[in-house]
């Protein structure tokens, strides 16, 4: 079962916030932040929920908690309302330059999100095209990275696993494609969207095709293991926890 609030953290935390790495990586992305006058910094602010800052500019979009340096804000009286903007586009309350607020929402944050939901739930059709296959499985891990934190952080379910989760450095990624680090403190996990210096573990998949099937449940993890083709390595535990927060995450994006 989803949490209200548990899910909202997913979605500014997983969903959004990889319009950091769709407008890095998609030329169509690319060419909406491209096509700005000037840098827009539109925060969501969710009564009991998040508050995050999501930065675009021509050089691509930014993602921030708090809402120090927005130029417009949205505010939500609930995170059932916040989840209502990702799910049914309904938007919020505009609370700091309302004008701003709606063109931008209408206009260029529209057409970024339709795209990053053309790679998140993407078509068989357009998967046989294999550049969409590997950028749409890429994206997907950045936005499994980030859900794995919001649900550690806010989901009853998965802080008790959280809880046993030692201080450290976890490196999860796709070999020669993408790698992140989860960061462990106090049983807080933090997703940072590059390399650890001194991991405690690691966890990498050996192709983009191996994560695919991992992230969509047509393979199987213990097969994998045993064959050789997903490397672990250093606190195994760790992973195993992040691992049981991972199936609560099926849950949530599911």
């Amino acid at each position: 079962m989803k949490e209200a609030k548990a899910l909202a953290f997913v979605n500014a935390y997983g969903v959004l916030r990889t319009l950091e790495n769709l407008c890095d990586t998609v030329d169509e992305a690319k060419a909406v932040c491209k096509s700005l006058k000037k840098p827009v910094a539109l925060c969501f602010d969710v009564s009991d929920g998040p508050c995050v800052t999501y930065t675009f500019s021509e050089d691509g979009c930014k993602f921030t908690e708090g809402d120090y340096g927005c130029t417009c804000k949205m505010k939500f009286s609930s995170p059932e309302k916040f989840n209502d903007l990702i799910d049914n586009s309904k938007p919020g309350v505009p609370a700091k330059n309302p004008v701003q607020v709606l063109k931008f929402l209408l206009g260029p944050f529209t057409q970024l999100t339709d795209l990053l939901t053309k790679y998140l739930m993407p078509s068989d059709e357009d998967m046989k095209d294999r550049k969409f296959f590997e950028t749409s499985t890429i994206l997907t891990m950045y936005t499994i990275g980030g859900a794995i934190c919001a649900l550690a952080n806010n989901d009853s379910i998965s802080k008790l696993s959280a809880s046993y989760i030692i201080d450290g450095d976890v490196q999860m990624g796709i070999k020669d494609a993408a790698v992140v680090t989860i960061r462990c403190r106090d049983h807080k996990l933090e997703l940072i969207k590059e390399k650890p210096d001194t991991p405690r573990a690691i966890m990498e998949f050996n192709s983009i095709d191996l994560a695919h099937g991992l992230f969509t449940g047509t393979a199987s993890t213990i097969s994998e293991l045993c064959a050789g083709n997903i490397y672990m390595a250093g606190m195994c535990n760790m992973i195993d926890n992040i691992n049981r927060i991972l199936d609560r995450v099926a849950v949530y994006l599911g």
